[in-house]
């Protein structure tokens, strides 16, 4: 059983990483512990640690935690993944061999580097085009985004914090694109900057943690929402910065 509940908060920590939100990873812990035969689960969760405490039926409790490390990002196909293979155990519990087999294959599932990049650069440009950008603003915007993608994939890792990330790849974005439209004026400084902000500004994370303080999850979605607000923050002020330093 302690083995069962390293690879449920493996699952945990797999949902968390990847966009669920906190009630998401609460109810499909529970749910898959049930299932495995305990009589009582305890688990919470916030930003990035999980706690869980299994109530066995002869009375004894296991109780893992599990720190959470930098978010993976937003993956509908491992979080798809992740709610199959607890629906699969909820209906018929896997052996651990092969609940532990399952849990490593969602975890090594490649990321397609062309839906990546090729996602990103349509949303921006689309984006761009929307406020009112015109062609060539959204070809710039889309090769900042491909951009972008680059510096996820390299600088993110090396990074203290997200909210360092967003500044420095602000900053570096920001000046690339001012310095297009100071050697092209014709193109619109704005309409390029909004439509590409679009890709790195927290959308989900602040819908999710607007969700987890309705529901009644109060700290995690105050401590998300704090996040959200800073990685914002700083989103605005990379841009700022380069604005002032190229004085466009």
């Amino acid at each position: 059983m302690e083995a069962i509940l390293d690879q449920l908060l493996n699952i945990g920590e797999l949902l968390l990483q990847n966009g669920a939100e906190i009630s998401r990873v609460e109810e499909t812990v529970s749910r898959m512990g049930l299932a495995y035969g305990a009589s009582e689960m305890h688990v919470f969760v916030i930003t990035y640690s999980i706690v869980v405490t299994m109530r066995l039926a002869d009375g004894t409790c296991l109780t893992q935690t599990r720190r959470i490390g930098h978010p993976a990002g937003t993956d509908y196909f491992r979080l798809e993944a992740c709610n199959a293979l607890s629906r699969r155990c909820s209906r018929a519990p896997l052996p651990l061999e092969e609940l532990q087999s399952e849990v490593e294959r969602i975890r090594e599932q490649p990321r397609s580097r062309l839906r990546i990049y090729g996602g990103s650069m349509l949303a921006v440009g689309s984006f761009t085009l929307f406020f009112g950008g015109g062609p060539a603003d959204m070809l710039v915007s889309m090769v900042f985004a491909a951009v972008t993608c680059l510096l996820q994939e390299y600088l993110m890792p090396v990074c203290m914090n997200r909210v360092i990330f967003n500044l420095i790849c602000a900053l570096l974005i920001g000046l690339g694109t001012c310095g297009c439209v100071l050697l092209w004026p014709a193109l619109q400084l704005d309409k390029i900057m909004i439509g590409y902000i679009m890709l790195l500004i927290p959308g989900l994370a602040i819908t999710n943690s607007i969700r987890d303080i309705l529901v009644g999850n109060t700290i995690s979605g105050a401590l998300l929402l704090t996040e959200s607000l800073l990685w914002a923050g700083a989103l605005a002020s990379g841009f700022m910065l380069a604005i002032w330093i190229t004085g466009v």
